[in-house]
């Protein structure tokens, strides 16, 4: 509850959790590493009539299976190729080529190469190819658990590194979704700059949710509750969402009052790993098809934004949208969403002092008692004004000022 204490915020609104490390089966396998492990008895029973009872590894399964993790083991001994490692942990977690290509942001040849690469130094096969995708073979499997071990050693002395250097100096990297990054972290920073000059910020602005355990950031924040057991977590707040639409728009299609009254509408959607967005299409509106009533659909928050901003369509946006610069007006229609707002960080990184500074500032940058729309009950748009004392909205969120336009 460290942070909590120190910023003095109540407990219901400031949630740090330490989790306890766990040995888990690799993320993001699902299915095909269940079905290679079947291929390994669990107990290493033999085949050849021997007692159920006999030890682990006597029988010829027994036998084949030391024999491929021996294999295993002296093959990684003289691997030379690292990185072919690590993009073999991708495909593995991603559960294709091409989703892993997309996460490393490489071309599918280059991970189709790195991979011949790898098994080559391995001596193995190690996926098999299909139309779903790659699935592990036995051996596979079993190079998998080794290669995490890597992966977790090279993470350690990584923040043994950072560590070392200048405590109060140096880079801090913050991931967060792109529209608290777009829209309230980035027009933000300077307070944490003038604070703190000599702190390099790379903020990286994505909807997909970055892992701080594999050191894909310092410091991350979530619209959902990580799934890390070995990280801190602070619930900074809530998000609200609702329905908005433009003047320009409501002029010429009239305005909604109901769920129904929106299939009579044309929507914008954003797309992204952490919207959410076909989940809800299609709880809402069950029997139709997105190209039913969609008119647009974006990946980045601020494209959607700026789209039904000009009139495109309705979209759905957090309740300061309003504030963000564009003419948008809140629909008094049934529909209204949350999602809770996680900050995550490994435990070793959060001692380092520019790290420690950037979790502290973040956490009152979040802190609903001060930005009374992360509160945890929702307020209306309209009540923003009143509830908020502080410097005008538009100004606060980096938007442009509508007055005289």
């Amino acid at each position: 509850m460290r942070v909590a204490a120190e910023r003095g915020v109540p407990q219901k609104e400031r949630q740090e959790t330490a989790e306890t490390p766990a040995t888990l089966a690799p993320a993001g396998q699902g299915e095909a590493f269940a079905t290679t492990q079947a291929g390994i008895p669990p107990n290493g029973d033999a085949s050849d009539g021997a007692p159920a009872s006999k030890p682990a590894g006597r029988g010829a399964q027994g036998r084949a299976a030391h024999g491929k993790t021996a294999a295993s083991k002296s093959a990684l001994a003289s691997l030379t190729d690292w990185d072919a490692a690590r993009i073999f942990l991708e495909v593995v977690r991603a559960g294709s080529f091409r989703s892993a290509a997309e996460r490393l942001t490489l071309s599918i040849n280059a991970v189709r190469r790195r991979i011949d690469d790898f098994e080559r130094q391995i001596g193995a096969t190690l996926f098999t190819r299909d139309v779903h995708g790659a699935r592990l073979t036995d051996e596979g499997a079993l190079v998998v658990s080794a290669v995490e071990r890597m992966e977790t050693a090279s993470f350690e002395l990584l923040r043994a590194g950072d560590g070392l250097t200048s405590a109060a100096s140096g880079e801090v990297r913050v991931a967060v979704t792109e529209g608290l990054g777009t829209f309230w972290l980035a027009p933000r920073l300077v307070e944490f700059q003038q604070s703190f000059p000599n702190v390099m910020v790379d903020l990286y602005c994505a909807m997909r949710s970055a892992d701080v355990s594999r050191h894909e950031a310092d410091v991350a924040i979530h619209l959902s509750r990580p799934a890390a057991l070995d990280v801190k977590l602070v619930r900074l707040g809530r998000m609200h969402l609702m329905c908005f639409a433009s003047e320009k728009y409501l002029e010429t299609y009239g305005i909604p009052k109901t769920i129904d009254d929106l299939v009579k509408h044309r929507l914008v959607l954003q797309v992204a790993d952490e919207a959410a967005a076909n989940a809800a299409f299609a709880t809402i509106f069950p029997g139709f098809e997105q190209r039913d009533l969609i008119a647009m659909t974006t990946n980045v928050s601020s494209a959607n934004y700026w789209a039904v901003a000009h009139g495109a369509g309705i979209g759905v946006f957090p309740t300061y949208a309003s504030a963000l610069g564009g003419k948008i007006i809140p629909l008094e229609v049934d529909l209204k969403w949350s999602y809770d707002i996680w900050l995550s960080y490994h435990a070793t990184t959060g001692r380092i002092p520019r790290v420690r500074h950037m979790i502290d500032w973040l956490v009152e940058a979040f802190n609903p008692g001060k930005y009374p729309w992360f509160k945890d009950e929702f307020i209306h748009p309209q009540q923003l004004k009143t509830v908020y004392m502080g410097e005008p909205l538009t100004h606060l969120f980096g938007g442009f000022p509508t007055e005289g336009r």
